[in-house]
C-alpha cells in the first residue's frame, strides 16, 4: 500500500495529508489526491486549452484542466458483422494496450451494424459496444468512438454507411481489390458521398444515428469523444485536381456536416470531445479547407499516411514528407485554436531499411504539435498489426512505446525523450491554487526511476505508472530513467 507524506512549508498546503491509498487504479488514486488537495476547486476556468491565445496549437485538456497526452491504437473488427459483430475485440486488447503503456483506443463502429434498417437500431450492437467500453474503463484506457467507413460501405463491398443510405444515381462502380483506395474515385462512390452530404433525409438519419450513440454512452467513464466519420471523401467536379476538390469538399460539405453532427451529439452529451477529420488528401501535405466548427469541444483529427509508403516504398528522409505534412496539418488548429489528435498512422511494411528512422522522425514530429495519436492497428498477426500473435511488437513498432505524461496539472514548459539514453524529461509550472494537483506519467514495461525537482513528490501506485503531486504554482522538473 502507498503512503503519502506531508512536505514542510508551501508544499504542506498543497499536498495530501498522510493517508493510506485504497484506490484500485492510478487514475482513481489521482482523482482522490485532487479531491483531498483542493476539494472546492473550480475547474471551469481551466478548460481553455494552453496556447489558445498565443498562436500555438492548443493542448487537449480534461475536466480538471490538466493537459492530456493520448497514445494508443485503433481497435477494430472489420471481418464480422450482424450477430458476430465486434466479436474479434476482447478484453485482452485493452489489457495489453495498457500493459505496454498506452492509454488510448480509437474504437471502430459501423453504422451498417448499428442501424441495419432505417430507424431500427440494434440493441445487441449497442450492448457489445458497451461491453468493450467496460473493458477499456477497467484497464484505464480512454476511448474515441469512430463511425468508420471504407469506400462508403456495404454497397461497394466494404463497411460503413448502410446500403439503404447509399444512393448512386445508377453511376458505375468497379471493384479494384489490388488498390482498394482507388475505389473512392469510382463515380458511384463519389455520388453516394454527395447524397450523404446534401440529401435532407440522409442528413437527418446520420444525425439521429449519432444521437443514439451519444445518448447511450454519454455518461460512460471510458468515452473521451466521438469521430463522426472516418476519412470522408467526396465528388470531384470536371476540371478539378484532387487538392482543389478536397478543399472544396471540406469547406462546402464537411464543415456543415460536422456542425450538424456536433449539434446532434451535443444534444445528448454535453462534455465529450468531437473529433473532426479532413479528407485523407491532407497526407500529401495539402492544408485542409475545413471551416469553423461551432462547438467548444472540437479536436482536429487528421490521418498521417504517405502514398508511396502505403504502396510499399521505404521511407526517404530526404524527401521532406514529414516536414511538409507537419507544416500543412498545423494550419487549421492554429487558425481555429483547437487541439490535434492524429487518428491513424503507421505504414504497412515496418521492416524496410529506413523504417527505424521513420518511427523516430514520426514520433518526434507528432510530439511537436499533437496531443496524441492512435496507431493503426492493435491486432495480433501480420499486415498493419502492432504486435505478433505472441504479443511482442512487430519490427520497429516498439519505438512507439515511450514514457510520456498522460495528464499534466499545469502548463507544460518542455518535454522530451532521449531514446539512446532512455531518459524522459518533463518540465512544467504547476497549476494555481484552484487547479488540479496531480500529474500522471505512463512508463513502458521495465524498471524506471522517477524523480521530481521542485516542490513535488512522486508516487508509484502501479507498475508503469507514476504520480507527481506539486505545490500550486511551483516549477517542477520530472525525469524518468530506464534502469538496466
Amino acid at each position: 500500500m502507498l503512503r503519502t507524506t506531508l512536505v514542510a512549508g508551501a508544499l504542506a498546503a498543497a499536498l495530501l495529508a498522510p493517508t493510506t491509498a485504497t484506490a484500485t487504479t492510478p487514475t482513481a488514486t489521482a482523482r482522490a489526491a485532487d479531491q483531498a488537495a483542493d476539494h472546492a476547486a473550480d475547474h471551469a476556468a481551466d478548460r481553455a486549452a494552453p496556447g489558445a491565445a498565443d498562436g500555438v496549437v492548443p493542448a487537449l485538456t480534461d475536466a480538471r484542466g490538466r493537459v492530456l497526452t493520448l497514445r494508443g491504437w485503433n481497435v477494430e473488427d472489420k471481418a464480422n458483422r450482424g450477430p458476430a459483430a465486434l466479436s474479434a475485440i476482447t478484453e485482452k486488447h485493452f489489457r495489453d494496450l495498457r500493459a505496454q503503456g498506452f492509454n488510448f483506443a480509437r474504437l471502430l463502429v459501423f453504422w451498417d451494424d448499428l442501424e441495419p434498417r432505417p430507424g431500427q437500431y440494434s440493441q445487441d450492437y449497442l450492448r457489445k459496444i458497451g461491453r468493450i467500453l467496460d473493458w477499456a474503463e477497467k484497464h484505464d484506457v480512454k476511448v474515441l468512438i469512430d463511425a468508420h467507413q471504407d469506400v462508403f460501405g456495404p454497397a461497394f463491398g466494404h463497411r460503413g454507411i448502410p446500403e439503404w443510405a447509399t444512393r448512386t444515381d445508377g453511376l458505375p462502380f468497379e471493384r479494384n481489390p489490388d488498390d482498394w483506395f482507388s475505389e473512392y474515385f469510382q463515380p458511384a462512390v463519389q455520388r453516394a458521398f454527395t447524397h450523404l452530404y446534401e440529401d435532407a433525409d440522409l442528413r437527418r438519419a446520420q444525425a439521429r444515428m449519432w444521437r443514439v450513440l451519444a445518448e447511450r454512452f454519454d455518461d460512460h467513464p471510458a468515452v473521451l469523444g466521438y469521430d463522426p466519420i472516418n476519412e470522408p471523401m467526396g465528388e470531384l467536379r470536371e476540371g478539378e485536381d484532387l487538392p482543389t476538390a478536397a478543399r472544396r469538399i471540406e469547406r462546402e460539405q464537411l464543415t456543415p456536416m460536422y456542425n450538424r453532427l456536433a449539434d446532434a451529439i451535443r444534444s445528448a452529451d454535453p462534455d465529450a470531445w468531437v473529433f473532426v477529420e479532413p479528407t485523407p488528401i491532407v497526407g500529401e501535405g495539402v492544408p485542409t479547407g475545413l471551416g469553423r466548427i461551432d462547438d467548444p469541444q472540437v479536436v482536429y483529427a487528421p490521418h498521417f499516411y504517405n502514398t508511396g509508403m502505403e504502396a510499399g516504398a521505404d521511407y526517404d528522409p530526404a524527401a521532406g514528407w514529414i516536414e511538409s505534412y507537419e507544416q500543412a496539418v498545423t494550419r487549421y488548429p492554429r487558425e481555429y485554436r483547437v487541439p490535434v489528435v492524429v487518428g491513424e498512422w503507421g505504414p504497412l511494411n515496418n521492416s524496410l531499411p529506413n523504417m527505424d528512422r521513420f518511427y523516430r522522425d514520426a514520433m518526434a514530429s507528432l510530439g511537436r504539435y499533437s496531443s496524441g495519436w492512435a496507431g493503426y492497428v492493435w491486432c495480433y498477426g501480420g499486415g498493419y498489426c502492432a504486435v505478433n500473435a505472441d504479443g511482442t511488437f512487430r519490427t520497429n513498432k516498439e519505438l512507439t512505446a515511450e514514457p510520456y505524461a498522460e495528464a499534466v496539472a499545469g502548463t507544460v514548459r518542455g518535454s522530451s525523450f532521449d531514446a539512446a539514453a532512455r531518459v524522459y524529461r518533463l518540465e512544467y509550472e504547476a497549476a494555481g491554487p484552484r487547479g488540479s494537483r496531480v500529474t500522471e506519467l505512463s512508463l513502458p514495461p521495465g524498471a524506471w526511476h522517477v524523480a521530481a525537482r521542485g516542490q513535488a513528490v512522486v508516487l508509484r501506485p502501479a507498475p508503469g505508472r507514476a504520480l507527481v503531486i506539486a505545490a500550486p504554482g511551483s516549477r517542477v522538473t520530472v525525469t524518468a530513467t530506464a534502469r538496466g
